[in-house]
């Protein structure tokens, strides 16, 4: 918060900057609070057109729905496909009706149609209630109810407690005396804690609506952006003799969808609305993401595309070689119309290829992707629905933002995780504290005096005297003055003094960072206590009782790239003091006295044990230098360009020549489970990296303790300390040789194992070496590319350490995995802001319910409580989505196939004159009704293994690694299985009609009653092969499966068996009865169904029996086991 006295006169004038290949866009807006033109003389006036306060969430509207919703699903290759083949169908005279094409299309337009059409009428519902509710605006003196949509940049607004904000508003005074209000901003971020905001110092003393539409200012602020925690302006307000300026910051800031706390009232302006605020700007979708099943099936579409194309150009060569033959008697319908002999050749050709091309057009699966994005959409809920994957203590189950990743979970060979927070409880635990090698823990306290711990170490001082003493009461007054923590509202001075004399031990503290308050709380049980900030002023309850003050001057806050905080301070005496936190490596290179070494020994100590450390350091300032920090502070802060940049140097200037004090020691406990977990992740061949901002020792003991690193493991380090005694060259390819001597001899399979017993190095790394390896240009002509090295060095590792991680570096390491030549399916897991880039980055992002705010949730394809619930996502769940959308993809294409080469070899047969095999019914239905249902649910039901056995045997992973099911030889296999089902189909039905009557009457069958049959046998062979391939049978399975037969048959007889007077001709009637009744027709069903069926039957026996997977022993293992257990029953 600033304090100091801006120069009187000081004005600031901006120079709008062109955006590059954009004209009249600047980078600055001027804001008119109360739309009120600044005084003569101040500053032009500008008249700037901003947005209204509208929040458009909806993609359509009534009038542009069809046409928008058409042009986005036509987009999409396979629907502008078949929306081809239709007109084709519609333009010239093809052999099948454009209904056969048009239906299935029509119906997979429609049905996403209303889908998304509803959707989206949700969305209007959604908007309209926001933009709808009443807000209060301050107008002419008096206080105005209007709705929310109605809001303008520049509307003084009323808000009142427990009411959220309605737009972005720079808050101008509040109820409270100090200009302060609580803001929670848990739809925002999802942090519950009650957040301190400030008013401008100039307004806030202006607490009526009267007041408040005196005030007389512009404000000059950055363009709309959407990070939540960044923001920079400046006010000037003309209300004096002198106009003054002031600077803005995020804690002037209210953001829309914030909630106001605690606070009876507050006036801001608005400066953002509608689609400009940053709640809104933050709702724009991510990038897409694609699945490597996605991919496959793409590439299958394009080879049978190609497919397609080559029968329509065979059967298009073969019509005319048939027709040019004279010594062939063409048949009296398949002679050419007159109209067709005045045709060029060549366009008689081109239509007859269309012609092929509408025929053979069903080998394109245009239902298979309604039927994967219904699997997809309604298998996403199996992992809502998880009982396992509920934490009780939180009350959150698994949460998917997205469903297009499902089956990604089956497939991820790199598992990246943040630490603190994922990997550990981020619940904190103070345990001690070492001031000048004195080392205080918080139950050696002794009527109310505080004692050295108990600590067998030889540098500690273990009997402090005097002058240690009042050292580490400045250290604990430090450590209650240099944090952001705040007190409970409900709890008063008095309330935590009674609590502290009784004795009690809950806490009454919140805050943003648990750090924080385990300090607080730490300091609390040595003695000092943090009570409140009262009017500018810090309260701290001392061992004596007594209540010290101190007069918060400054607050640097806590940044990434600092890795400290620090606050200025007064205290009752008049003396001034800079008081500094943060992480070692950034406060020891700025200490100029102190016990150094002793410090550095006991975190290093502390480091080891896997506790979280933080180094205490402070500066007393005379006036004058505190009047040279307030100018430097002022001076950055009202530089509008290049402001983050001039306020960090600021800071540089600032915490520097300090005498360290001391350092503290924090438990983050490991959460439940999350041992097992990674070890269950190597066993399924995944290789896991932990990626953390803590320092080397202290993750290194977290990785011991989670199973990462195992006591025989080798840990090769890659840090800034074995560069310093070696060059990164030599040090890179000593790494590589030791791994390579390791490995060199090893079957390639094993050593790019991710776990095994021969996989024993373990790898760390810190941010400042790999920058060094990432730095482009850095080859040697002897060695070649450090990245390329460091990429071989890992990938014979069993488990990675990245510490000191910067955020974007976290991100990186992701992207160099992720485009390594190998393209593994990555996968990054975290819980806070700082894990958002490589969630984003990864294939698969996942996000922890943790306590550090929900961006991670937010930004993630998918949401746990816990890590251990990791598990049973990837071995489990990743594992039957996998298994059941491979088969899904395999059986559309295997069916179609089935289904369209009959008809192909008919062509054989009909002289080329595209006469179809089947029925227009058929044609439309097969892929619509009567094959649909089963491999749906199929795809939603089947469990090959039960899932205790994928959860106790992780190894079972590895079968379905590298998309193993949707391999090119497997498409093979398939598209080769139903090029045999359909030729037993239509040459055994061919033989078996041939020269045989098959009526009671002595008549034969007809051409249609020969589609018939072989569609029947199709229809049979298809369905009961996906019963063969079902393992996990339940009543919706019977119901479904044996339905779908029951339903073709029926519709069969009701098509053939009533004459319906819509149809102008009705070649199928009483076709299916008569085939019905003939014995010799029902003998040829079940031979031809048998022969079909046979190749499975074959391959599940002996391919089974001599090349087992290991799925396949554990499948055969629990099938034996069952009949055991039926035996005993039974007996």
């Amino acid at each position: 918060m600033l304090k100091c006295n801006t120069p009187s006169g000081l004005v600031l004038v901006f120079f709008p900057l062109q955006c590059a290949g954009e004209e009249n866009c600047v980078d600055t807006r001027t804001v008119y609070i109360g739309h009120k033109e600044p005084p003569p003389g101040a500053e032009a006036f500008i008249q700037q057109r901003f947005p209204d306060n509208r929040i458009v969430s909806s993609k359509y509207t009534f009038w542009n729905f069809v046409p928008k919703n058409m042009f986005e699903q036509f987009r999409r290759v396979a629907n502008f496909y078949f929306l081809i083949i239709f007109l084709v169908q519609l333009i010239i005279d093809t052999p099948t009706s454009p209904i056969t094409s048009g239906l299935p299309l029509f119906f997979v337009i429609i049905v996403t149609a209303i889908k998304q059409g509803y959707e989206d009428w949700l969305r209007h519902k959604a908007d309209n209630a926001v933009n709808l509710c009443p807000v209060h605006v301050v107008q002419h003196g008096r206080v105005v109810r209007t709705q929310s949509r109605k809001l303008r940049v520049g509307d003084v607004v009323h808000v009142k407690q427990d009411e959220t904000f309605p737009c972005d508003l720079i808050l101008l005074s509040s109820s409270r005396d100090d200009g302060t209000c609580y803001v929670t901003t848990a739809s925002l971020d999802g942090e519950s804690s009650h957040k301190t905001y400030h008013a401008v110092q100039d307004t806030k003393a202006y607490k009526t609506e009267k007041e408040v539409a005196c005030i007389h200012a512009t404000i000059d602020c950055e363009q709309p952006q959407p990070d939540l925690y960044k923001f920079r302006g400046n006010i000037n307000i003309y209300m004096g003799n002198e106009p003054v300026s002031r600077s803005l910051a995020s804690q002037n800031l209210l953001l829309r969808g914030a909630t106001l706390k605690n606070t009876e009232y507050i006036f801001g302006v608005a400066i953002y609305t509608g689609m400009e605020s940053k709640m809104a700007l933050n709702y724009q979708s991510k990038s897409q993401k694609r699945s490597a099943v996605e991919k496959s099936m793409n590439a299958y579409l394009v080879v049978y595309l190609c497919i397609l194309i080559s029968k329509a150009v065979i059967n298009t060569v073969l019509k005319y070689v048939w027709q040019a033959d004279p010594n062939k008697d063409e048949p009296w319908y398949n002679e050419k119309t007159e109209t067709e002999r005045q045709r060029h050749i060549l366009i008689r050709a081109f239509t007859d290829f269309l012609a092929f091309m509408v025929l053979f057009n069903y080998i394109i699966p245009v239902s298979m992707y309604v039927t994967v994005e219904m699997q997809k959409f309604l298998g996403s809920y199996f992992i809502m629905w998880d009982d396992e994957m509920l934490d009780e203590e939180l009350g959150e189950r698994a949460v998917v933002n997205t469903s297009d990743l499902n089956e990604e979970l089956g497939q991820v060979e790199y598992v990246f995780t943040d630490k603190t927070g994922t990997l550990t409880e981020n619940n904190m635990e103070f345990i001690e504290c070492c001031v000048d090698g004195t080392v205080y823990e918080p139950d050696a306290i002794c009527n109310g005096q505080v004692m050295p711990g108990a600590a067998d170490i030889d540098m500690i001082d273990t009997s402090p005297g005097p002058q240690a003493r009042e050292r580490a009461e400045l250290f604990f007054r430090a450590l209650c003055l240099c944090h952001t923590v705040q007190v409970k509202e409900e709890e008063t001075v008095d309330g935590i003094k009674h609590g502290i004399h009784q004795g009690k031990s809950s806490s009454f503290y919140i805050s943003s960072s648990p750090d924080e308050v385990a300090l607080v709380e730490g300091m609390k049980r040595l003695g000092f206590t943090y009570l409140r900030l009262k009017d500018g002023q810090m309260e701290i309850l001392n061992r004596d009782d007594e209540v010290e003050r101190f007069e918060l001057l400054e607050v640097l806050t806590f940044d990434s790239v600092r890795r400290r905080m620090s606050v200025i301070v007064r205290s009752s005496t008049g003396e001034l003091y800079l008081f500094c936190k943060g992480a070692d490596s950034s406060i020891f290179p700025r200490v100029i006295s102190g016990k150094v070494e002793q410090v550095k020994a006991r975190v290093e100590h502390n480091a080891v044990e896997g506790l979280r450390t933080l180094c205490v350091a402070y500066r007393p300032l005379s006036p004058e230098q505190y009047e040279q920090v307030c100018h430097l502070l002022t001076r950055a802060k009202l530089e509008f360009q290049d402001q983050d940049k001039l306020v960090a140097e600021a800071y540089d200037l600032i915490e520097r020549d300090l005498i360290l004090l001391g350092a503290t020691a924090v438990e983050d406990r490991l959460q439940e489970k999350a041992a097992d977990t990674i070890e269950s992740l190597h066993k399924a061949g995944m290789k896991v990296w932990v990626l953390t901002g803590d320092k080397m020792e202290t993750a290194a003991a977290t990785c011991y303790a989670s199973k990462l690193f195992r006591r025989s493991t080798q840990i090769l380090e890659l840090t800034t300390k074995r560069t310093e005694e070696q060059s990164l060259h030599d040090v890179l390819f000593e790494l590589k040789r030791t791994v390579l001597r390791h490995y060199g001899t090893m079957p390639r399979d094993i050593s790019s194992g991710l776990s095994s017993e021969y996989a024993d190095y373990g790898l760390i790394i810190d941010g400042a070496t790999l920058s060094a390896v990432m730095r482009p240009n850095q080859e040697d002509s002897n060695s070649g590319n450090y990245k390329e090295i460091f990429l071989e060095i890992c990938r014979n590792c069993s488990a990675v350490l990245c510490c000191r991680m910067a955020p974007l570096q976290k991100a990186q390491i992701v992207k160099m995995i992720k485009t390594s030549k190998e393209h593994p399916i990555t996968l990054a897991i975290g819980d806070g802001a700082n894990d958002v880039s490589m969630i984003l980055e990864a294939h698969v992002g996942i996000g922890i319910m943790g306590k550090e705010g929900r961006q991670a949730v937010r930004n993630s394809d998918y949401a746990i409580p816990k890590f251990k619930h990791l598990k049973k996502m990837l071995l489990v769940h990743g594992h039957y989505y996998y298994i059941r959308i491979s088969e899904l993809v395999q059986y559309f294409f295997y069916k179609n196939v089935c289904f369209i080469f009959p008809q192909f070899l008919y062509q054989f047969f009909c002289g080329f004159s595209q006469q179809p095999l089947y029925d227009t019914a058929y044609l439309t239905l097969y892929n619509i009704s009567f094959t649909s249902l089963p491999i749906l649910l199929y795809s939603l039901m089947e469990q090959h293994i039960n899932m205790d056995i994928l959860k106790k045997d992780p190894s079972l992973y590895r079968d379905i690694a590298k998309n193993s099911l949707l391999t090119w030889p497997i498409f093979i296999y398939w598209t080769v299985l139903g090029v045999y089902d359909a030729i037993v189909m239509f040459f055994g039905a061919y033989f078996l009609f041939d020269n045989t009557t098959f009526t009671s009457n002595g008549q034969m069958f007809g051409n249609w009653t020969f589609g018939t049959l072989v569609f029947t046998v199709l229809v049979f062979t298809v369905t009961f092969k996906l019963a063969l391939d079902t393992h996990y049978w339940t009543w919706i399975n019977h119901f479904v499966i044996w339905g779908s037969l029951v339903f073709f048959v029926v519709f069969s007889l009701l098509w053939g068996g009533i004459i319906w007077p819509f149809l102008n001709y009705q070649r199928m009637y009483y076709v299916f009865m008569q085939m019905l009744s003939s014995g010799p027709a029902w003998l040829s069903i079940i031979l031809l169904i048998t022969a079909s069926l046979l190749p499975d039957v074959v391959k599940k026996v002996f391919w089974r029996a001599l090349w087992p997977t290991t799925t396949e022993r554990i499948q055969v293992g629990a099938a034996e086991h069952l009949d055991r257990a039926l035996s005993l029953i039974y007996v």
